[in-house]
């Protein structure tokens, strides 16, 4: 989802310097590079407490995610308060994020559940002066120091490719996300323009679901009595949308192993462990993984960045992520989200390889 192993990459490098006006303080500047370097913290020096705001915990993937951001905080030297669940309700989150600034927070980070109606508790944070970083979706407007998140786009690229490669022609479906949130809009557009450019054959069928497991399990069953013949589906999240998923093929005896007669190919999103269960079953074929161990990690490193004083500037990173300004000019730091299939399932560096 709404769109992400930890410990092991060395902490980034500040390699840039500016003196700031009248203050004393120092603001550095890193050209997309993210390690420490000594002396480059503003005269409040970084501390205080941070809240952490999650859009949900009913999906695999948030509860991962969850778990990590303790240890994470930990890692970075962050001083995290317990984290806030707003519960799939943006105007609950706007609520939360003024309830943790009121408590005297010096930093939040926040992973919103809508781009646009995000800006309100932005705002809110920018007139306390306290920075926020936000993780797996980009707002649309409004301030924040970094936007932790990989390219969402290359989801929906990747998702096409591997079903293109492997359906010679006929329907796929594309269970989307919600299309009030820029990892949706991205994933679907990506999706849609690439089997139309690369793979004319293939019929898009689509099913906006909103992030919600209930929503994708009754249109994916009504839209499968209408097109038995179904050929490939495209999760965007496996959190939400995998046990419905399965659920309703098999109730209508359409679950076949892949590799068998009438499998129908599936990719998802997310990486948690269930789907690699599913994989190694041969129920789905791929997932992306979303890297929920970096999103905690990078998230509590920005914000103690942004503590700091500290800035960033487009370009490559030391952990193998780019950093890129959005179109509104905000800065994101794109990290890697590799394609999982069968071949590479039971590889350990992934981060559902690392939880239970």
């Amino acid at each position: 989802m709404p769109g992400r192993t930890a410990g092991k990459r060395n902490r980034v490098r500040i390699i840039g310097a500016v003196a700031v006006a009248a203050s004393a303080s120092l603001a550095l500047t890193a050209c997309g590079s993210t390690k420490d370097t000594a002396g480059s913290t503003s005269e409040g020096g970084g501390t205080g407490k941070v809240g952490v705001v999650l859009p949900l915990l009913t999906s695999p993937f948030w509860q991962s995610y969850n778990d990590y951001v303790p240890k994470m905080a930990k890692s970075q030297g962050v001083d995290a308060l317990k984290t806030v669940n707003s519960n799939s309700d943006p105007s609950q989150q706007i609520t939360d994020i003024n309830n943790e600034l009121n408590q005297g927070v010096k930093g939040l980070v926040v992973a919103p559940l809508d781009s646009a109606a995000i800006e309100a508790g932005l705002d809110q944070a920018e007139r306390k002066g306290v920075p926020v970083v936000a993780v797996d979706v980009a707002p649309d407007k409004g301030k924040v120091a970094m936007v932790v998140r990989a390219n969402n786009v290359s989801y929906g690229e990747k998702a096409c490719q591997y079903l293109g490669e492997h359906i010679t022609s006929g329907k796929v479906v594309q269970i989307m996300g919600d299309l009030a949130s820029v990892n949706g809009r991205d994933r679907s557009e990506a999706f849609r323009a690439c089997v139309k450019k690369n793979f004319p054959k293939l019929k898009v069928l689509e099913i906006p679901a909103k992030w919600e497991s209930d929503t994708a399990a009754s249109q994916l069953s009504t839209l499968l009595n209408a097109n038995p013949d179904l050929k490939g589906i495209y999760m965007q999240a496996g959190g939400v949308y995998l046990a419905p998923t399965l659920q309703t093929l098999k109730s209508k005896g359409l679950l076949k192993k892949a590799g068998t007669a009438g499998h129908i190919a599936i990719v998802s999103n997310d990486g948690i462990p269930q789907e690699f269960d599913a994989i190694r079953k041969g129920e789905i074929d791929a997932t992306v993984s979303q890297p929920a161990d970096l999103y905690a990690q990078y998230g509590m490193y920005y914000i103690k960045a942004a503590m700091e004083g500290k800035t960033f500037k487009p370009g490559p990173t030391d952990h193998d992520s780019t950093i890129v300004k959005l179109p509104n000019g905000i800065l994101e730091d794109q990290l890697p989200a590799p394609l999982v299939t069968k071949d590479n399932v039971d590889d350990p560096k992934l981060w559902g390889n690392t939880v239970k």
